[in-house]
């Protein structure tokens, strides 16, 4: 049996399996953001509890067991998931026939199993549902989760906010070229702490990078070259993206109006792209950026600050909702009252709307001089 304890802040979550490659899995995806410990199997382990197993028999069993009883059926990681609840929802069992796994969730004693036919598969919900059994012992400790960017350097944390396309992603990787660390790319844990500041925690993610940003950092024969010795990007990456970068093609994949983007794992920016991250920082400027390819970089004329809509709630969790009840019946993105400490802690602070454009330099130029 294999084992890994998930830390960060006071939070902390186990996974065990007898496929190391399971708990292997989940360390790399939350590492270098998030303490992974290999412990002993028997070893007392930290609540929640994560039981990930490739076992194709007990997936089959609970797929028969959901498909004679009563469900429901929801859209969960972008599949369809059927849904069985027992013993007044303290039992949930949910199958997801499309990618073989089934799960039974004991909200009650904080324990879930995930049981499938295929070691990927097994691996990359065993990470992303260990993720969420963190993020549900947070949001009962007082965090919540802001939607922006961050980097951080001496302690100090710049927030980037703005919805999709904005340029957050443009934002923060500027600045970490440029002497700062890279702390999140599209979501963070907040908190207020003793001293009337606010506490920033990343959320491990594989961070999506479109071919034209890729392109405007200097990043596409390092991604190309790297493909092509046989390394990877993450899983969840569009194949026609993979069969692009090795194409050499350097502007923005279309698939209708959305955007396909490479998918990078965390412990690929410092090996592939040379960006140091960072574990944690204290709030301390917020930048509202607009990106608009020819334009000279400069400050706008107009007050901006944090709103309702830059916070994470249930109802934008759309891909992956609770229907485990891993957040223990607190709303996705926090107490109500957190968000309300926290945005007016973070109106207290220094910010600056700006326009960006492809002139990297600069980009910088401007940033630092803010951020300073």
């Amino acid at each position: 049996m294999h084992a890994v304890r998930l830390t960060t802040a006071d939070a902390a979550a186990t996974v065990t399996s007898h496929t190391a490659s399971v708990t292997d899995w989940c360390a790399r995806y939350v590492r270098p953001w998030w303490s992974a410990e290999t412990v002993p199997a028997e070893e007392p382990t930290a609540a929640p509890l994560l039981v990930a197993e490739v076992d194709p028999g007990r997936y089959a069993s609970l797929a028969a067991e959901v498909s004679g009883a009563d469900h429901a059926t929801v859209a969960y990681a972008r599949t369809p998931l059927l849904v069985a609840r027992e013993h007044a929802e303290r039992v949930v069992t949910a199958v997801s026939p499309a990618t073989a796994l089934a799960y039974r969730a004991q909200t009650h004693a904080a324990r879930l199993s995930i049981f499938g036919t295929d070691p990927g598969e097994v691996a990359t919900a065993a990470a992303r549902l260990v993720r969420e059994a963190v993020r549900g012992v947070l949001l009962r400790d007082g965090w919540t989760v802001l939607h922006a960017s961050a980097v951080e350097r001496d302690g100090q944390v710049v927030l980037s906010f703005g919805g999709k396309g904005a340029g957050k992603t443009t934002t923060a990787l500027t600045l970490a070229t440029h002497g700062w660390r890279l702390l999140a790319n599209d979501r963070v844990f907040v908190r207020p702490d003793d001293a009337g500041g606010v506490t920033v925690l990343p959320w491990p993610s594989a961070a999506a990078l479109g071919l034209g940003l890729l392109n405007v950092f200097g990043w596409s024969d390092t991604v190309r070259h790297r493909l092509e010795a046989g390394e990877a990007l993450h899983p969840t990456q569009d194949p026609q993206v993979t069969d692009a970068l090795l194409a050499g093609r350097r502007e923005p994949l279309w698939q209708g109006k959305r955007e396909l983007k490479a998918q990078v794992f965390p412990d690929q920016f410092p090996t592939w792209l040379g960006i140091h991250l960072a574990s944690t920082g204290r709030a301390a400027h917020l930048l509202f950026p607009q990106v608009t390819p020819d334009a000279v970089p400069t400050v706008r004329q107009h007050s901006r600050t944090v709103h309702d809509h830059d916070f994470m709630t249930g109802a934008t969790e759309d891909r992956y909702p609770d229907v485990f009840g891993l957040a223990g019946g607190v709303d996705g993105g926090g107490h109500a009252t957190s968000r309300e400490t926290v945005t007016a802690l973070l109106t207290r602070l220094p910010r600056h709307a700006v326009t960006l454009g492809h002139d990297l330099a600069a980009n910088a130029d401007l940033l630092r001089r803010l951020t300073s």
